[in-house]
């Protein structure tokens, strides 16, 4: 089962990035992403709260120690993910590999669906959106949809430090307030 999870509300969805200090601190400070972050590079968004923790470590990993909430607009999402093409084949959905091959060369946007988490990170029995953006999605993103970016660090090691002390609900407590997103095409 496929399944969309986010913050939202009627204009905006929050999704998250993790980033190095250097490409982090200059992004929220400007409130939109400029350099040395690269609008050349395939950049990947995560609605999902916990499957960012999965990826970044709880803010741990190398080049991932800050966590970013970037809002964007429903539009612009919604946009990337109709002309999204899946980073993996889907026998069925296209007529040969060779077709859908084409068609993700052409594509600006890749969707890519891997197992939601729980709060300890184990996965979950429905997959959770990535959805990558490049070319002009990319600069559509950096430079159209963004409304706003917040360091959530703070709350990701807060977080982190009651999973620590063996507190699972007080973490859960603090956990954005996630719902299912209304259905899309190409998803």
């Amino acid at each position: 089962m496929h399944e969309i999870r986010a913050v939202y509300d009627d204009h905006t969805i929050t999704v998250y990035q993790a980033y190095s200090p250097a490409i982090a601190v200059p992004a929220v400070a400007a409130g939109r992403f400029v350099p040395p972050f690269k609008r050349d590079r395939m950049t990947w968004i995560k609605p999902s709260f916990l499957w960012m923790m999965y990826r970044c470590g709880w803010a741990t990993k190398e080049g991932q120690e800050h966590v970013l909430a970037v809002s964007i607009t429903r539009e612009g999402f919604e946009w990337a993910l109709t002309n999204a093409v899946h980073s993996s084949y889907q026998r069925g959905e296209y007529p040969s590999r060779d077709a859908w091959q084409r068609a993700l060369r052409r594509a600006p946007t890749r969707v890519q669906w891997d197992p939601e988490r729980d709060l300890r990170l184990r996965e979950l029995p429905y997959r959770s959106l990535q959805l990558g953006l490049g070319g002009v999605a990319a600069a559509r993103y950096a430079d159209e949809w963004i409304t706003g970016i917040t360091d959530v660090t703070g709350l990701v090691r807060e977080i982190c430090g009651h999973l620590d002390a063996g507190d699972d609900a007080r973490a859960a407590a603090l956990l954005p307030p996630e719902r299912p997103y209304p259905a899309v095409s190409r998803t």
